[in-house]
């Protein structure tokens, strides 16, 4: 198996790890709504979650050492598509028209933003740069956790937090970039903070994400963190790297279109509503208006009504004849 094709079959299986590992949590997130919020992390199938994601990751990693970055990221960008019929077969929950439309839409324009973005050779940064990075990162993160909380909507809001994760993951993936860069180098005393760096993204990621499934389904975080990890990657590509689009001024219109079709269906999906759960339990039905009712803790009964002199004399037959 030449290099190439082995970096195509690592970055598909990383995809799948990924679009189970997202199955995994939003399942415990729904078995857990209304608990606290570390209530997942007890969760014997939280932490599988985990282990896929970390695979995931693994063969990320490892992928992008056989091939090329303008390869695997769009690979990468499967795990969207993966994950719809993925989620069909094991758990029962099937996707509508649009949000098999808004998802394909944004993979194919981050897939199509990230072939055009060139690739540089291995480079790192300075300290200063480094510093930098982090605090954009943790402020963007910040910032997108303090909206979500004052957003009402559960998609909505689980779109905001995912987008919070896709950036801690996107800043993680910059500083393994630059880590890797460190180890060719041999150059051991900046290794370590670019490490505790790694290591503070990714758990923040991964707690912002499982968070991001509350109530709001699958699909709609789902694709927010496959957006904006790789997006939030090429960007600082472009800044830090010196990487840019390829093909000059076409190839960055062409670009530029790729995101904003990438843009829309990420907005197609935040009008998708949380995917229904098949629990058998029948539907609710209208209370009787004879039967007590319970609203907010309180038995409200029904009041009889005084009867009229004229309805206890027909009870008694006393007028049965008529007038």
């Amino acid at each position: 198996m030449s290099f190439l094709a082995l970096c195509v079959v690592l970055s598909l299986v990383s995809a799948v790890a990924y679009a189970a590992g997202a199955i995994v949590q939003e399942r415990v997130a729904a078995s857990t709504a209304g608990h606290r919020t570390c209530a997942p992390l007890r969760s014997a199938a939280w932490w599988g979650a985990v282990g896929l994601n970390g695979a995931g990751a693994l063969l990320h990693v490892v992928a992008l050492a056989y091939g090329p970055l303008t390869l695997v990221q769009p690979l990468g960008a499967l795990t969207i598509v993966f994950a719809l019929p993925m989620a069909a077969l094991l758990v029962r929950r099937r996707a509508g028209a649009v949000a098999w439309r808004g998802a394909l839409m944004a993979t194919a324009g981050l897939a199509g933003l990230l072939a055009l973005t060139g690739e540089s050779g291995a480079r790192s940064v300075d300290g200063g740069s480094r510093l930098l990075l982090a605090g954009l990162g943790a402020g963007s993160v910040a910032l997108l956790y303090g909206a979500a909380r004052g957003v009402r909507r559960p998609v909505a809001r689980g779109v905001l937090l995912a987008a919070g994760a896709g950036v801690a993951f996107g800043v993680a993936s910059v500083f393994t970039k630059t880590v890797a860069v460190d180890f060719m180098a041999r150059d051991a005393p900046a290794r370590w903070p670019g490490l505790l760096a790694i290591a503070a993204l990714a758990a923040a990621g991964m707690l912002l994400s499982q968070a991001a499934y509350r109530g709001a389904g699958l699909t709609a975080p789902l694709a927010a963190v496959t957006v904006t990890n790789p997006v939030v990657a090429a960007a600082v590509g472009l800044t830090l790297f010196g990487e840019g689009f390829r093909y000059g001024v076409p190839g960055t219109a062409l670009a530029l279109g790729c995101g904003v079709l990438a843009a829309g269906g990420l907005i197609l999906l935040t009008a998708v509503p949380p995917e229904s759960r098949h629990t058998g339990a029948p539907a609710p039905s209208q209370p009787h208006a004879a039967g007590p009712q319970v609203r907010e803790g309180v038995d409200v009964r029904p009041v009889p009504r005084p009867r009229t002199h004229l309805e206890v004399e027909v009870r008694s037959g006393a007028v049965a004849g008529g007038p």
